[in-house]
């Protein structure tokens, strides 16, 4: 395989496109599908899937890498793009692992499917073990599911939605079904997206009624709660570290801002720019610290996952941990970005007042401090008695 080679993906030039849109996508609210439309036309829909396929081939490590790049020029078209690619990662990690189920992901990316994510539902803390959607056994094998999911990025342009909904058609063995099912009219998308920042992923909510999985694309079905099933782990690893991969790259951006701020201000006072300001030069400091311990821990656990390293009961402890560590340094130092750029930062129009504002997203996305803290916390404790 030719060496890796992110500036090949996505270009100076494709980039310098994203970051010229995202601006007004955040101002008017808009879906960015003309991103869509290029990052389709770069291939980057098909990062996970097999050369041999049509796709890239490429490992989790690698396509990290490139979320961090693409969250550098337009943070809100790579967290709605990261909802595609935590499918298509989990379809090739369970590949890798010897489970194929998920193999028409791939193909479908490839053939220019665009898939959702259709797992958060309002008010349940149990995410991954849990579900208010009522998913109905038919008699072909198929299932039919009824209830409503928020957070759906991608939601004007999305042609499969990959979802859960708990079967209990047996009350002694009930199961939580994850399938994928098509637009059709019992699918109906909220026009509700109206948020402080991440406008563009347009993350609406979704109703479904009686949508229907056909009976191949009913992928698993698990027992409710916690357990180490190859896919609840392939999802919970790939949507970890690709959101820890945005808020990184914003992370980033922010630094690099900061970096050009300070350059570019003087001082009345001492005549010099800021760049000369020991104060300054401390917090700039300070920011590359933080953001420097993060693209090396998210290359190692990507790594991990495709190198298929066995971390028993700390893995979860480890993919939590990182998510909230990269939103938490993404947050810390966009606030410190702010104060290097002074007050014209505050106004909309100024790319860190959308930093500031984007970054806020990363603390309602799974793992949330509390869950992270929690499943850390088991990891190294055990679990709580009683």
């Amino acid at each position: 395989m030719s060496a890796f080679a992110p500036h090949e993906i996505l270009p100076d030039s494709l980039l310098t496109r994203l970051h010229e849109r995202a601006a007004s996508h955040d101002r008017e609210n808009t879906f960015p599908d003309d991103d869509l439309a290029d990052l389709r036309e770069a291939g980057y829909l098909r990062l996970f899937a097999p050369r041999e396929r049509g796709g890239a081939g490429l490992g989790l490590a690698e396509v990290s890498v490139l979320q961090q790049r693409l969250a550098t020029a337009a943070p809100a078209t790579a967290l709605a793009i990261n909802m595609h690619l935590v499918w298509t990662g989990v379809a090739k990690v369970m590949a890798d692992r010897g489970v194929d189920s998920l193999r028409f992901v791939l193909d479908g990316a490839v053939s220019g499917e665009v898939f959702a994510f259709g797992i958060s539902e309002a008010g349940n803390d149990l995410v991954l073990f849990g579900s208010d959607t009522q998913a109905t056994p038919l008699a072909d094998g198929s299932y039919s599911f009824t209830g409503t999911k928020i957070f759906t990025s991608l939601a004007p342009a999305w042609t499969q939605l990959g979802l859960h909904g708990l079967d209990t058609s047996d009350p002694d063995n009930p199961r939580l079904v994850y399938a994928f099912v098509p637009r059709s009219e019992a699918v109906v998308t909220r026009d509700d997206w109206d948020t402080v920042g991440m406008r563009a992923t347009q993350s609406r909510t979704t109703e479904l009624h009686g949508a229907v999985a056909p009976a191949d694309k009913v992928v698993r079905k698990v027992a409710p709660g916690p357990n180490a099933d190859p896919l609840v782990f392939g999802i919970f690893s790939v949507f970890e570290l690709l959101l820890a991969s945005v808020y990184t790259g914003i992370t980033r951006r922010a630094l690099n801002l900061a970096v050009d701020t300070a350059q570019r201000r003087h001082s009345k006072k001492s005549g010099t720019n800021y760049a000369q300001d020991p104060d300054i030069r401390w917090r700039i400091a300070d920011m590359a610290l933080a953001y420097d311990a993060l693209p090396p821990q998210l290359a190692a656990l990507c790594r991990d996952v495709d190198d298929q390293v066995d971390h028993g009961t700390q893995w979860f402890a480890h993919l939590a941990g990182m998510k909230h560590r990269a939103v938490s340094t993404a947050k810390q130092v966009v606030d410190e970005a702010m104060l290097v750029a002074g007050g014209s930062s505050y106004f909309s129009s100024s790319e860190l007042g959308r930093l500031y504002r984007d970054v806020l997203a990363g603390l309602f996305h799974p793992s949330d401090p509390e869950s992270a803290h929690a499943t850390v916390a088991s990891a190294w404790l055990g679990p709580i008695k009683g």
